[in-house]
């Protein structure tokens, strides 16, 4: 991996110089690795990112649908979002200027709370605004994704008992209890969103604690609208998942609220396998602190 990766940074100058002439690459460093992307900064200002999906016409089919997709978000987007400065479809890859702030999972877990309303107020205007996109403006750009309830009860019973020897004792009967039970009534409309809005993907004015951008739009879909706001929850809490739904400002939404709840128990215990198998003690403490709000003892 590390070999694919040094070969990778070994062509980035030269495939920036082929798109945009006359710009001069004085620096590049990876960035950040996940399963689905890899990223590079050029000079502190340009990101690049490669798809690694392993079959070459796939990797072109990702980086130019995505592009293509950022463009349609940037033009609805309260915040900012990548907008592409070229594509090398090609190369499974595109360009785009880099957007000021820090990933807010890098910030202090301890200041988290006094500024987490604040946050989730702004991502749920986010929220309202993707949400009203009609899906026809997105056809083509992104997939469905609505799997049943019933399987992400499950799916997540199979994550808890690779993962209950690191929660804590008090927390594991009602964790247990939470898969025994039935998870809420299908049957809800679906919505374009941005499908993954964990705090490692909102970036944050250190300073100032206001949200600067949103990155990393790979898992965008038509999908339940209540699945990014169980994400606020399961990063922010309560006080965020309710400054979120407040400021969306769409009604009744007792039944987002209730499958909000439902989808931040199952992501949460997702999020903490994933910190265990890849070493990431960032996914570990966040996951473990959310505990105690997830599942009261």
């Amino acid at each position: 991996m590390q070999r694919r990766a040094d070969e990778r940074a070994a062509q980035v100058p030269t495939l920036v110089r082929e798109h945009l002439p006359g710009y001069r690459v004085h620096s590049v460093a990876l960035l950040g690795e996940g399963l689905d992307n890899v990223v590079y900064e050029i000079n502190g200002e340009l990101m690049v990112r490669f798809c690694k999906a392993p079959d070459p016409g796939r990797r072109a089919a990702r980086a130019d649908r995505e592009a293509r997709l950022l463009t349609v978000v940037a033009g609805i987007s309260p915040l900012p979002v990548p907008e592409p400065r070229f594509v090398a479809a090609d190369q499974g890859c595109f360009a785009y200027a880099k957007i000021p702030g820090v990933a807010l999972l890098e910030l202090a877990p301890a200041l988290r709370p006094a500024h987490a309303a604040a946050i989730a107020a702004t991502l749920g205007n986010l929220l309202a605004a993707l949400h009203a996109i009609p899906a026809g403006r997105v056809a083509g750009l992104v997939n469905t994704d609505d799997e049943p309830l019933v399987q992400w009860r499950q799916d997540a019973a199979g994550l808890f008992a690779t993962v209950a020897g690191q929660v804590p004792a008090g927390r594991r009967e009602p964790v247990a209890a939470f898969l025994r039970d039935p998870p809420p009534a299908g049957g809800h409309p679906l919505a374009f969103s941005h499908n993954d809005l964990g705090i490692e993907h909102v970036l944050i004015d250190p300073a100032t604690w206001a949200v600067t951008g949103i990155v990393d739009w790979s898992d965008a879909a038509i999908t339940d609208p209540a699945y990014d706001f169980g994400l606020l929850y399961r990063d922010l809490g309560p006080a965020a998942l309710a400054a979120g739904l407040a400021s969306y400002r769409a009604g009744d939404v007792s039944g987002i609220r209730e499958r909000a709840v439902f989808y931040a128990r199952c992501a949460v215990l997702e999020d903490l396998a994933h910190g265990v198998a890849t070493g990431q003690d960032a996914y570990v403490s966040k996951s473990l602190a959310a505990l105690g709000w997830l599942f009261p003892a």
